[in-house]
């Protein structure tokens, strides 16, 4: 296996590296932010994920990919874990991991659901749930690079509560020149929210995404039916398919 190296060029095939616990944030109720040290770390691009993989005394092994949150920031990275009930690894990760403790890693991972510095396109990010972490992993990295590319998210919950990164994203909705951010509120909406809670449809995407004669790139991240009916959505706006990235997550067994 090998992977995109930040630069375009093609790295070495992936190894598992021993990361060990460095932070914890709490994001929500049921998301946490863990920093892991991970010595000789080759670097990543936004968008990217890397796998995680868990031994038991017994030996038995579980290993699951997360989407890295944020650029590369030396031998430490950032990965946001959205806890699953009743799963093998999210569970331990967020609840059980203690700082110092080791777990293996591979990674980078991934070379089309990337966004580049050097890219100067419009960039549309459509977010369901935690599927935000590797479009946060763009908005951080626009910021870091100094980019004037205009950046717009539209950011799918369930309830205000549910809004991973909450107060990153209110800040730099505020201050980053250039990015513009929204919300689909499909369960329940924060007082003063204009309309009802819903499903993300047509008019989400036509009035808060960029219209497709400005060829913007499209970042689409989420539950595998919600990507698929976004994509859908925005290949009906008329964005060519080549221009839609996507990146789906579901139930693992």
């Amino acid at each position: 296996m090998t992977a995109a190296a930040p630069g375009g060029r093609v790295a070495a095939p992936l190894g598992w590296r021993v990361a060990r616990l460095a932070q914890r944030r709490i994001e929500t109720p049921t998301a946490q932010t863990l920093v892991l040290s991970v010595p000789g770390w080759p670097g990543h691009l936004p968008g990217q994920h890397v796998d995680v993989r868990l031994t038991a005394p017994d030996g038995y092994q579980a290993a699951r990919s997360y989407s890295l949150a944020g650029p590369p920031d030396g031998d430490r990275i950032a990965l946001t874990v959205q806890r699953v009930p009743d799963g093998e690894v999210s569970p331990y990760l967020t609840d059980a991991w203690a700082e110092g403790d080791p777990v293996e890693v591979r990674g980078p991972v991934g070379g089309w659901f990337v966004w580049r510095s050097e890219q100067t396109a419009p960039v549309l990010l459509v977010a369901g749930g935690s599927g935000v972490v590797p479009l946060m992993a763009m908005v951080r990295a626009r910021r870091a690079a100094g980019s004037r590319a205009p950046f717009r998210l539209i950011y799918s919950v369930r309830t205000p509560a549910d809004v991973i990164y909450a107060d990153e994203l209110r800040t730099r909705a505020r201050d980053d020149f250039g990015l513009d951010v929204s919300y689909v509120y499909t369960r329940e909406a924060p007082d003063g929210w204009r309309g009802e809670p819903h499903r993300i449809g047509l008019a989400d995407v036509n009035t808060h995404g960029w219209p497709a004669d400005l060829e913007p790139l499209c970042y689409v991240c989420g539950p595998t039916g919600f990507v698929e009916t976004v994509a859908d959505l925005l290949v009906g706006l008329g964005h060519p398919t080549r221009r839609v990235r996507t990146e789906r997550f579901g139930p693992t067994g």
